[in-house]
């Protein structure tokens, strides 16, 4: 049977958060810098234990009021701080909890740079070096991120984003442009399925992108989230798709 694993943005204060925990496979939680503290977090590490869901860290640049949705050019040493500080919170709580972290995925615009500049992705992975054993990154399909993460020695879990508009050379269409969130429940978990079955996503302008993605991930702040979460879920699970986290 054919695996795919379910992730979702969580620990940010959206509404959805609870219901998706008995969605998902896997949660990759805010862990202070574009959103979440100590409460949200111990409260998702404990639903995702409750209910047998992969943790991950979700660092992002500390710019709560865009969270953390805007481009930053920061000083490498203070980027540095910023995810190292944010996962090492997440993983404290996390080893108070009983919750292993398993992966680690970039969140916003740290994540759309990481997936183009090489150089961003291994400031990132590399400040999280011996934090986690065996810590894994889930990173943006054909990206730099993939390609930095293998070099480092990550185990490397493929994304693609089930409520995203894509570029025709496999990037996001920006969260500026018209179409590039998704919101049709039954659209995108068609698209779910293609992906699953024959690793492809139709790209804004209608082109084919080839894709390796193993987990699709779903955004906690798309106001019809949990819709999604099921239309998908059902659909793969119709398709024969187990849903299971690969960490």
């Amino acid at each position: 049977m054919k695996q795919f694993d379910l992730n979702a943005d969580l620990g940010e204060g959206m509404p959805g958060d609870a219901a998706l925990f008995d969605i998902i496979s896997s949660a990759s939680i805010a862990c202070g810098g574009h959103a979440g503290d100590e409460t949200t977090m111990r409260l998702a590490l404990r639903a995702a234990r409750a209910r047998g869901v992969a943790v991950g860290a979700h660092p992002g640049f500390a710019d709560r009021e865009h969270f953390g949705r805007r481009r930053l050019l920061l000083p490498p040493e203070e980027l540095d701080e910023q995810v190292r500080a944010q996962v090492r919170a997440l993983v404290e709580f996390a080893e108070e909890e009983e919750v292993p972290v398993r992966y680690l995925k970039l969140h916003g615009a740290l994540a759309n740079m990481a997936a183009e500049e090489p150089a961003v992705a291994a400031l990132c992975f590399a400040s999280v070096t011996g934090l986690v054993p065996g810590l894994a990154v889930l990173a943006i399909d054909d990206s730099a991120q993939v390609e930095v993460a293998e070099a480092l020695g990550y185990p490397v879990v493929r994304e693609a984003y089930a409520d995203r508009a894509y570029e025709p050379n496999g990037l996001l269409v920006p969260r500026s442009e018209p179409g590039a969130v998704l919101h049709d429940s039954k659209a995108i978990a068609e698209r779910a399925v293609r992906l699953a079955r024959s690793g492809e996503l139709v790209a804004i302008d209608g082109s084919v992108i080839r894709s390796r993605a193993t987990s699709l991930c779903i955004h906690g702040d798309t106001e019809e989230v949990v819709a999604i979460a099921h239309a998908v879920r059902q659909a793969l699970e119709g398709e024969g798709v187990a849903i299971r986290a690969p960490y």
